[in-house]
């Protein structure tokens, strides 16, 4: 079996978590924490991040839009060859894009604020980064979300789903990033109706069931977290 290394928490590895189960290929599922440094996982991808997917015929992949990519080339064609990655280049071009802006841009204004500052420093060691959270750092990815959510909003208004009429990577990426905020109960769902819609069918596919089952040590899910219907 295939496995991947990854934390319950971290954006990037359940976009590919989600990939995975969006083309029906079962992992096995190892835990790094993001403060420890690992020999094993130095072994795997030199710069000791995760996700790294550790494919049982090629070997390791790193970097979620890497992996997004491989799996995308190696199993796409078992739910059909455009799903998840449409046909077109300028198709394509669109849906790498909105997965940059999402894993990227929503990642560093706001995600990883609240999962560092929230969970992670709680969690780690103080000669690891652990400690008080940066009240700071929070108000500001508080603040940042709505524009995120709005664009969000804005997007499906024109398209159904964030690239174009049917789900994407683009859809999944972004799902991933606000399935943390939402974990700990930061997503200011009546900030646009639209986004919240989407967010409901999204989370409400097979793929998701895995991520809405999530726990992490040291901090409880929302109420609504797992709640199909808020």
């Amino acid at each position: 079996m295939s496995v991947l290394y990854h934390h319950p928490l971290s954006a990037p590895c359940r976009y590919v978590r989600l990939i995975l189960a969006e083309y029906g290929e079962a992992v096995e599922l190892v835990e790094m924490p993001p403060w420890v440094r690992s020999e094993d996982l130095l072994a795997l991808n030199p710069a000791g991040t995760v996700p790294v997917f550790v494919d049982e015929t090629d070997g390791p992949i790193a970097g979620a839009t890497v992996i997004a990519e491989y799996l995308a080339e190696t199993r796409g064609s078992r739910v059909g060859e455009s799903t998840l990655m449409p046909i077109t280049p300028a198709d394509r071009a669109e849906v790498r894009r909105l997965v940059s802006w999402f894993l990227d841009k929503l990642d560093d204004e706001v995600v990883g604020y609240l999962i560092t500052e929230k969970v992670l420093k709680r969690l780690a060691p103080a000669s690891n980064g652990g400690g008080s959270p940066d009240a700071a750092a929070i108000r500001a990815a508080r603040s940042n979300i709505r524009y995120h959510l709005r664009y969000i909003g804005y997007l499906v208004t024109r398209r159904n789903c964030l690239a174009g009429r049917e789900l994407t990577f683009a859809d999944l990426a972004a799902a991933a990033e606000l399935s943390c905020a939402d974990y700990l109960g930061e997503v200011p769902w009546e900030e646009d109706a639209t986004a919240k819609e989407w967010y409901a069918r999204v989370k409400s596919r097979p793929s998701f069931r895995e991520i809405l089952a999530d726990k992490v040590r040291g901090s409880l899910p929302a109420t609504h977290y797992a709640d199909l219907d808020f």
